[in-house]
């Protein structure tokens, strides 16, 4: 593909983008039609000024989480599946889920028993207890999959593969000492839900965001160079190893902001990228802010189902996007399977 057939399908993924976020807004047990929103911005009349407190205060920060969610999530693992040269991974693999799991599980059991972390972050708590376990995972798979200061892709994969069953054996154990209560906390967080969205946690996680996205140029270039090889990415001048920890720690910071915000939201970050890849064959330059955009507008589509389908109670987006993920991850892996696959 052409420069500017890349451009024209990254404008097709914006109006895509556009129109979801339109259709969230909308859409609700509380319907909102296009004219009733602009009627918003000047409100004159008692109807015109409920909907505007349901479109601020509930309805947008849940559109922004969602795209930010979705966006990071297949940002994430596209950087991960060219990291590794594997189209089957995900950013769950590396243990950042399963690390936030068992973080905001310890936070949901033994909350009442360590007041002064409640108190210090106040309703921000479970979500910085989450980011936390995520960092944290990331940092130990990092120094196993790290000797003698050189980073090994296998052993890093293999490594996450060690601490998401350590972090999920960890859970099950909190889960089963976990009251009536905590349990169904535990459970709610685990399966996924943008219902917590408010400005002051969009203010909170927003940096966590932003900043690696700063990074994406960079990353895209050393992609591509390492879809030819590590050996051979390093005598075409990439710094193999500075970039191997660049890589994990914009995909940590994309993925633990987005773990912590909405809780545990599988197969985003396989699905996404993944079909970008059969359909265009792109560079990286193309694939990263593609995967976001289509990210975003697969979350928002997600949560719009959730909200709506089982009217007026929410269904946990996790499981939305785990049945659509979970069949196209086995269908990926057979198809892997018949081409030959390698790691």
């Amino acid at each position: 593909m052409t420069i500017l057939k890349y451009n024209m399908v990254l404008f097709g993924l914006l109006m895509l983008l556009t129109l979801s976020a339109a259709a969230s807004l909308s859409v609700g047990a509380h319907r909102i039609s296009v004219e009733e929103m602009l009627r918003v911005l000047m409100p004159v009349s008692a109807e015109d000024e409920t909907n505007r407190s349901i479109l601020l205060d509930i309805r947008a920060p849940r559109v922004i989480l969602a795209i930010m969610v979705g966006g990071s999530l297949a940002i994430g693992g596209a950087i991960l599946q060219g990291l590794f040269r594997n189209p089957i991974v995900d950013p769950g693999f590396i243990g950042l889920s399963s690390g936030a799991s068992l973080a905001a599980s310890l936070y949901i059991v033994f909350s009442a028993h360590v007041p002064f972390f409640a108190n210090l972050f106040g309703a921000h708590a479970l979500p910085v207890a989450a980011f936390s376990g995520a960092i944290t995972a990331c940092i130990i798979v990092a120094r196993i999959g790290s000797v003698r200061g050189k980073t090994t892709i296998t052993v890093l994969l293999l490594a996450g593969v060690a601490i998401t069953a350590l972090a999920e054996a960890g859970t099950g154990i909190l889960s089963f000492l976990a009251t009536d209560a905590q349990l169904r906390s535990l459970t709610f967080w685990r399966l996924g839900s943008l219902g917590g969205a408010t400005w002051v946690l969009l203010g909170s996680v927003f940096a966590f965001f932003i900043l690696p996205v700063l990074f994406l140029p960079y990353l895209s270039r050393g992609l591509d160079l390492f879809a030819l090889g590590e050996r051979e990415a390093g005598h075409l001048g990439l710094r193999t190893e500075l970039f191997k920890n660049l890589a994990m720690a914009v995909t940590c910071l994309l993925v633990g902001a987005a773990v912590s915000a909405s809780g545990t939201i599988s197969f985003v970050g396989l699905v996404v990228p993944h079909i970008l890849r059969l359909a265009f064959h792109p560079s990286h330059r193309f694939l990263l802010p593609a995967s976001g955009l289509l990210g975003g507008s697969l979350m928002l589509l997600a949560d719009l189902a959730a909200r709506t389908i089982a009217a007026p109670t929410e269904v946990p987006i996790g499981i939305l996007t785990a049945l659509l993920g979970a069949p196209f991850f086995l269908w990926l892996f057979r198809r892997q399977r018949a081409e030959g696959f390698t790691a």
